[in-house]
């Protein structure tokens, strides 16, 4: 298979409420839009993508739950932090958890989003509810190589970084379109997320990926005690693996996390809350009911 993986990953893209009133000793982490009353959901974007790629899900959602939708920092004109952003951010999300007595709120994310949501759980796993992962992998740096070697993996992220970081303005917001472009059918749904990447803060976004691509949660989930949905996409790799493949290569990934439950779309890209709606709230209605 070819890179397409680390590729997808690569650009994953109310009344905002910053973590910094909650958690005043840290640089906010995540700025939070909180919407609704009942049940917690937190939701958890994409790399360079902004907590309004939710709306139409919080939309669904949360007349009868309370949604808390993150943006990152240095993402979406959310300003950055000088700190490691994935570890500031899981640590902050476990202490807003508890500052705000939120009882194992079900936690959506999607891509990195949907990283961040395996860690949590893993290092977490008494704080989370249910977990619904939109196309997000344990192990995005060993789709290529399952073997790979922790240094393997963090020389591959480093190159990826420093390519990221080499680029002059025009190539990298280029390669974000030419990115999500395979990432997303419309061209208005591409335009509104390639406008979220060019205002995200192309350190953070480099620095945020390379940690995602060298980062391996195999073994680690198996500490996840929360009931799991992971929702995979294929059709945007059809020309470079069969359907059978990504599927065997998403259920490897996951052999570890008991009782995962698997969905592949047919008809949605690696945005599936913007692609197709539809399948994905059917999925998560009946995954909710169990």
């Amino acid at each position: 298979m070819k890179p397409i993986l680390i590729r997808l990953f690569a650009i994953a893209a109310g009344l905002l409420l910053p973590y910094a009133q909650v958690q005043a000793a840290s640089p906010p982490a995540f700025e939070v839009s909180v919407s609704g009353h009942g049940q917690p959901v937190i939701l958890i974007p994409g790399l360079a993508s902004a907590g309004a790629v939710w709306d139409d899900t919080v939309a669904r959602y949360c007349g009868q739950r309370q949604c808390h939708v993150l943006t990152l920092a240095g993402f979406a004109g959310v300003p950055a932090i000088n700190a490691p952003l994935l570890p500031n951010v899981e640590q902050q999300l476990s202490d807003y958890i508890a500052n705000n007595h939120l009882a194992q709120p079900v936690i959506i994310g999607h891509s990195l989003g949907g990283y961040l949501a395996l860690k949590l759980a893993s290092d977490h796993p008494r704080q989370v509810g249910k977990l619904i992962i939109v196309d997000a992998l344990p192990a995005l740096g060993a789709t290529q190589l399952p073997s790979a070697t922790p240094v393997q993996l963090k020389e591959v992220a480093g190159n990826v970084r420093d390519r990221m970081l080499a680029q002059d303005a025009a190539s990298y917001a280029a390669n974000q379109r030419a990115a999500l472009a395979t990432m997303i059918s419309r061209p208005a749904d591409i335009a509104r997320v390639a406008a979220w990447g060019q205002n995200s803060d192309r350190v953070t976004v480099a620095n945020a990926m390379a940690d995602l691509l060298q980062d391996d949660l195999r073994q680690a989930i198996a500490r996840i005690q929360s009931p799991t949905l992971v929702l995979g996409t294929w059709i945007a790799y059809q020309q470079y693996a069969p359907r059978a493949a990504i599927e065997q290569m998403y259920r490897q990934q996951y052999s570890a996390l008991p009782g995962v439950q698997l969905a592949m779309a047919d008809t949605a890209r690696h945005f599936i809350m913007v692609d197709d709606p539809d399948w994905m709230y059917a999925r998560i209605d009946e995954f909710l009911k169990e």
